[in-house]
């Protein structure tokens, strides 16, 4: 872990100016990107202490006081006994009067409620926007790890295409023969690998199944893994053998949804158009209905967050902002298509992060 001393100062001067008197951060991505590393978020309270003005303290069970040891000297470290409330100990490092108290998203309810009552003359609001407004451009730094993770993921694919096999292998199969391709190129874990064939495919959110890949199924593997902390995501759909041509078109039509999407991604766009630049290639070849999700979400320390790339968002593109580009068609009984990569918005428009074909993949 690596105290991150200048962005504990701009949350602090961040929650001066909206007139915060404290901020109680849990083990969540947030709390990785204040203090490098994330603690277990389970019922043993672990929680992160900030005061509009001077120092903060990060407040842990005994038991896992070794997962923070590389904090010490750098910030106060708070320990609680088992046999005590840890929400008093949170409740009195808070500053004395503390009239406007804030969460984040992540705390359980139980603990929200704990320290409502132990602090009865505080009202309490949500700090995790100002968080994401931190969090949503990435650094310099925080980008190169993520174009890193890319790179491996392309090598994943590269690989995954030259050797690997559709038919005849059930999703779970597929699924796991990919797990083991990621944590060989060096990931942290694995967070996902969702495998849809034929039919299954036709389910965004498909997770994986004992139904063996028939010839000619597409075959939706849309898969994300942590490396370094940072999360990288992506989706390809190889076809089994030879494709239907009514395949072939559908595809064609969301790999220039795709094209049409990354080319909208300019700074001072605002999210919403970039949805629409790409909706409108599908919808006007008549899929619109099987358009079923956003165009994208944004990536980092978190799979999901911002911005999101979806109707109705306004949100101003800016550089340094990392999020997919997504598009999909999902025809019910059927099959269903979907291409992946994560994009960052430059000075002047984006790039992608994968250099990976986009074109259609035939495997046996």
């Amino acid at each position: 872990m690596q105290y991150r001393k200048a962005r504990i100062e701009a949350l602090q001067q961040r929650m001066r100016e909206r007139r915060l008197d404290v901020a109680f951060v849990s083990p969540s991505a947030d709390m990785e990107y204040l203090i490098g590393g994330r603690l277990p978020l389970t019922e043993r309270l672990n929680q992160l202490v900030i005061p509009a003005e001077g120092d903060c303290s990060l407040v842990v069970p005994k038991l896992q006081l070794p997962l923070v040891a590389e904090l010490r000297g750098d910030i106060d470290i708070q320990i609680w006994d088992e046999d005590i409330s840890p929400l008093d100990l949170v409740a009195r490092l808070a500053p004395k009067g503390a009239q406007r108290a804030a969460v984040d998203g992540h705390m359980w309810a139980t603990f929200v409620l704990g320290l409502q009552e132990r602090l009865p003359g505080a009202s309490f609001t949500d700090v995790s926007p100002l968080l994401s407004a931190a969090r949503i451009c990435k650094e310099d730094g925080e980008i190169d790890i993520l174009q890193e993770a890319a790179q491996r993921f392309d090598a994943i694919w590269t690989t995954f295409f030259e050797r690997g096999r559709l038919l005849g292998r059930s999703e779970y199969q597929i699924a796991n023969d990919i797990r083991d391709l990621i944590l060989e190129h060096g990931f942290d874990s694995v967070l996902w690998c969702d495998v849809g064939g034929g039919p299954n495919g036709a389910s965004p959110l498909h997770h994986g199944s004992q139904r063996v890949v028939e010839p000619g199924d597409p075959v939706v593997i849309d898969f994300a893994a942590s490396y370094k902390g940072y999360v990288m995501d992506t989706c390809r759909t190889p076809v089994a053998g030879e494709a239907a041509p009514e395949f072939v078109a559908i595809y064609d039509i969301v790999n220039k949804a795709y094209e049409a999407g990354l080319e909208a991604v300019q700074p001072g766009s605002k999210a919403e158009s970039v949805d629409h630049a790409a909706r409108k290639i599908i919808e006007d070849a008549g899929f619109g209905v099987n358009f079923l999700h956003r165009l994208g979400h944004g990536l980092g320390l978190d799979a999901h967050e911002e911005p999101y790339i979806v109707k109705g968002n306004e949100q101003l593109l800016r550089p340094g902002m990392v999020f997919s580009n997504e598009p999909g068609i999902y025809v019910p009984g059927k099959w269903g298509v979907r291409i992946e990569n994560i994009v960052v918005v430059t000075e002047d428009g984006s790039r992608s992060l994968s250099q990976l074909t986009r074109e259609l993949v035939s495997m046996h």
